[in-house]
């Protein structure tokens, strides 16, 4: 489940964030953190595991007119390879429907991926959709 971004949640946004490559130095880290604060179309998003209860992802993202920027991702260790990124991807793309999900240079690849993805699922679900109204 996709929460909002709250001042009780920073010490896990720290953890989280501390898994990226470039936000592994304190300094840093913080400067990020302080820079997703003071800007309002800047946004933590914090992904809550509904079998654990656990928070155990954040996705930060900054908001554009007629797209949502995703800037960095971090999933515990412990829950990678599970296709947690596709979830929160999708809910992040429902909670700002009007506008398209893209990546960094970092983050490109997982975006493309996930679209890919997304557009295998369509097309199976088309193709279930065509055989049933052929029965």
């Amino acid at each position: 489940m996709l929460l909002d971004y709250k001042n009780d949640y920073e010490k896990i946004s720290m953890g989280l964030l501390s898994f990226v490559p470039d936000l592994k130095d304190v300094s840093r880290l913080q400067n990020e953190m302080d820079w997703y604060q003071s800007k309002e179309n800047y946004k933590l998003y914090l992904w809550k595991s509904e079998e654990t209860q656990d928070i155990i992802a954040v996705i930060g993202v900054e908001i554009g007119n007629d797209m949502t920027l995703v800037r960095h991702i971090s999933i515990n260790p412990s829950f990678r390879n599970e296709g947690i990124s596709y979830k929160i991807l999708e809910a992040l793309e429902k909670r700002l429907p009007q506008k398209k999900v893209m990546g960094t240079l970092e983050t490109a690849s997982l975006i493309a991926k996930w679209e890919q993805e997304k557009s295998k699922k369509d097309q199976q679900s088309i193709l279930l959709t065509d055989e049933k109204g052929e029965d």
